[in-house]
């Protein structure tokens, strides 16, 4: 077996090329090409099925029964071959009969062979075939042996596709559905959009895959990646939204990506295995695509859309196929629609034309997401096939905070949608006018309305909205874009702009609340074990207590930071009073060091928790003597006292805020709270919700941490309530066991005209 992936599958290319080339049919030539492949591969059995009417069908074999060929048929999942082609990703195993999926066909005579491996033959993203080999002796395929076969996977497909012998599906992909049709996504960038259908870009289909000239190929691909490289440049020095802030942290990332040498080794590597320029960057997209199939971890998914993002750039521009939706120019109020998106892709749009953007893909933490949010455009993600139910100049609305969009609504839909748009617009004037006014109910309780930050610009929201400080500022999320772990001085800039912009009004910062789902490439355990449960794992206070250096560092930037100022600091995730103990110490301890080293400090330090894990409630006894705040996170707290996944669908109706169980629960910490004078507040989804506000200022909650948008309603709502009435309504309620409080609060407040969202 040759020693490199590269020498392997030139040699299988140097053949396959005759083969190509030869007047022969095509069934001729797919059996010269297994006997080709298992030869240089010594291996004993060499098979190619192809996807015939929806099933595939063994076309070509060498090692097999030759009266199997046409008559072997599977569906699509069905046995290896089948979960290969359903699954787009490649699998080896040394002991094919002890796979799960493992289906035998007594026709085929492969009973004899343990080993198998096999790859897609992948066209327009999907596969159209499988290629595969066998082997008497049970052993895994070699790593070079996987790379010989995906390269030729490719070349594979080309002579497929061009013979019409496997489903590749219409060229003329639009859709025949004219009716109105509503789909729902992930909430990623809030906002009511209303804009006409636009795809981000065509299918690069590949022609030729096969290298005439491999040294003019490489020179392809260098022009090509200097050019890239020069648009990279150019666009992110041109962003209209600001120079400073965490997008501009994103985009430095990505410009790493675009300057990694790594990957242009990759392209440059399958170049000289014997492929076309177009085709090498293809079949590292391929890899990429299959490597992100096997990622759980969000964050390192979305270094690789990046990456694929480049990729998809990179081909643009060396075949000379460079129209895109923005490079051809937006003629009306557009929504954008993609698999997915890179953060320099979005800049390209003229924003005065674009009003949204719908992804298949895309996760809150995605850098695209947090350019989106900086430029102030709505996008929904996660929605399932939206590119084949969608024509091109279908018009969309699109209302992200409802999860709920419409393509090609009716006339009354479209009629609706711009009354709730004008009402919303009236509405946000309307709050806006009220946003020097004072958040007291009309018995005269104030209730301090602050708002949920993680970016630099969210600090702008305080003078928009009128809000009294930032309650929970997630000091994560910097950690999150960044490509290595944020240095101290970057840490503490960070803390100071946001305490800069505040000015005299309180932000609570919040410790990183990291690992988990939320893992960090540059941070990983030598033991680090997938968690089944990454909610309730390893992560926020009892990771940084552990990794002591990353939390010292933090403490250290914060008190620096905020020198001259009162801090707040908060720890997330605390079970038991010592982890408190242990984190205040930690932060006291660095206090002490910059003193003795005649550091500005802070005029004074409040120290906090977060409630989220229920046990805690069972000790406030201990701590709550040593706090001088606590806030309630009711999206965390919730979903441990149910036991229930806030994100499974078939769990949601249980995710009431308002169940008398969680409306007990947070009574009786008030109740703790009030006893001990420690100031409670909640910080969650639960306070920016009117109804669910309602009801926590009715429980004795004074102080409401939420998004900058739920300001002007729950507001509103508070100025036209008696919390004194309420309270005694509720906690009656409560006593009483009633299992319908959110019946009750709507009667409630609709019997005094009290405006709930």
């Amino acid at each position: 077996m040759p020693s490199s992936p590269v020498t392997a599958a030139r040699q299988i290319l140097i053949r396959l090329q005759e083969v190509m080339a030869a007047r022969t049919g095509a069934q001729a030539k797919l059996n010269k090409v297994v006997e080709i492949i298992g030869q240089s591969l010594s291996s004993e059995v060499c098979s190619i099925y192809l996807v015939r009417e929806g099933v595939l069908e063994l076309f070509a074999t060498r090692g097999l029964s030759q009266e199997a060929v046409h008559v072997t048929r599977m569906a699509m999942g069905e046995g290896l071959v089948g979960l290969i082609a359903t699954n787009v990703e490649a699998l080896n195993l040394d002991e094919a009969a002890s796979h799960p999926d493992f289906s035998y066909r007594p026709e085929t005579g492969e009973d004899r062979f343990h080993s198998f491996a096999g790859v897609p033959i992948v066209r327009r993203e999907r596969a159209i075939g499988v290629l595969c080999v066998q082997h008497v002796e049970p052993r895994k395929y070699e790593d070079v042996e996987i790379e010989a076969l995906q390269t030729v996977a490719m070349v594979l497909s080309e002579l497929i596709a061009n013979a019409e012998l496997a489903d590749d599906g219409p060229l003329d992909t639009r859709v025949q559905d004219t009716g109105a049709n509503v789909m729902t996504g992930l909430q990623l960038v809030l906002g009511m959009a209303r804009g006409h259908a636009v795809f981000h870009q065509p299918r690069i289909h590949i022609e030729h895959t096969v290298a005439e000239d491999t040294e003019a190929e490489r020179q392809r691909v260098l022009t090509a990646f200097a050019r890239m490289r020069e648009q990279i440049d150019r666009m992110t020095g041109q962003a209209e939204f600001g120079t400073e802030g965490e997008h501009q942290e994103v985009l430095q990332t990505y410009k790493m990506f675009a300057y990694d040498e790594g990957w242009s080794r990759r392209i440059n590597e399958a170049i000289d295995s014997g492929l076309t320029a177009e085709a090498a960057i293809e079949r590292v997209q391929q890899h990429t695509r299959m490597r992100m199939r096997q990622i759980d971890d969000p964050l390192l998914q979305d270094r690789m859309h990046d990456l694929e993002d480049l990729a998809n750039r990179l081909l643009r521009i060396v075949s000379g196929q460079l129209g895109t939706a923005a490079q051809l120019g937006l003629r009306q109020d557009a929504i954008l629609i993609a698999r997915n998106l890179g953060p320099a892709e979005l800049l390209e749009y003229d924003r005065r034309r674009l009003k949204g953007v719908i992804l298949e893909e895309g996760s809150l933490t995605a850098h695209v997401t947090i350019v989106a949010r900086a430029m102030g455009v709505p996008v929904l993600g996660r929605v399932r096939d939206i590119r084949h139910r969608v024509n091109e100049g279908d018009l969309i609305l699109m209302d992200v905070a409802a999860n709920t969009l419409i393509i090609r609504p009716s006339a009354d839909m479209d009629e609706a949608f711009e009354s709730k748009l004008h009402v919303t617009q009236k509405r946000r004037a309307e709050f806006a006018a009220m946003r020097d006014l004072p958040s007291v109910t009309t018995d005269g309780q104030r209730v301090a309305l602050m708002v949920n930050a993680g970016l630099r610009e969210d600090a702008q929201a305080l003078d928009v909205v009128g809000a009294d400080g930032i309650g929970l500022f997630r000091t994560e999320f910097q950690f999150l874009v960044s490509a290595t772990l944020p240095q101290r001085e970057k840490q503490q800039r960070l803390y100071k702009d946001v305490l800069d912009a505040a000015g005299d009004r309180p932000v609570i910062f919040r410790t990183v609340d990291i690992g988990g789902d939320k893992a960090l490439p540059y941070m990983q355990r030598e033991d680090d074990e997938q968690e089944d449960n990454p909610a309730m794992g390893w992560r926020a206070l009892r990771l940084a207590l552990e990794r002591d250096g990353l939390m010292k560092v933090q403490a250290r930037a914060l008190l620096e930071a905020a020198a001259g100022k009162v801090l707040h600091v908060m720890f997330p995730m605390i079970s038991e009073p010592w982890e408190f103990d242990a984190a205040r110490a930690l932060v006291e301890h660095q206090r002490a060091w910059l003193a003795t080293h005649k550091k500005k400090l802070p005029v004074a330090v409040r120290y906090g928790a977060m409630l989220e894990v229920p046990a805690l409630a069972e000790v406030l006894d201990i701590l709550l003597p040593k706090l001088d705040f606590l806030s309630i996170g009711t999206n965390d707290l919730t979903q441990f006292l149910f036991a229930a996944d806030r994100a499974h669908p078939k769990l949601a109706e249980r995710y009431d805020w308002l169940s008398i169980a969680i409306l007990r629960f947070i009574n009786r910490v008030v109740l703790a709270c009030d006893a001990h004078n420690v100031p409670v507040g909640v910080c969650g989804e639960m306070g920016g919700r009117t109804l669910e506000a309602m009801a926590l200022i009715g429980l004795g909650i004074r102080r409401l941490s939420i998004t900058p948008a739920s300001v002007g309603p729950v507001k509103a709502m508070i100025r036209s309530i008696d919390a004194a009435a309420l309270q005694q309504d509720l906690r009656q309620w409560l006593a009483d066991g009633a299992t319908d409080i959110r019946a009750r609060l709507t009667s409630w407040a609709k019997l005094r005209e009290i405006e709930i969202n």
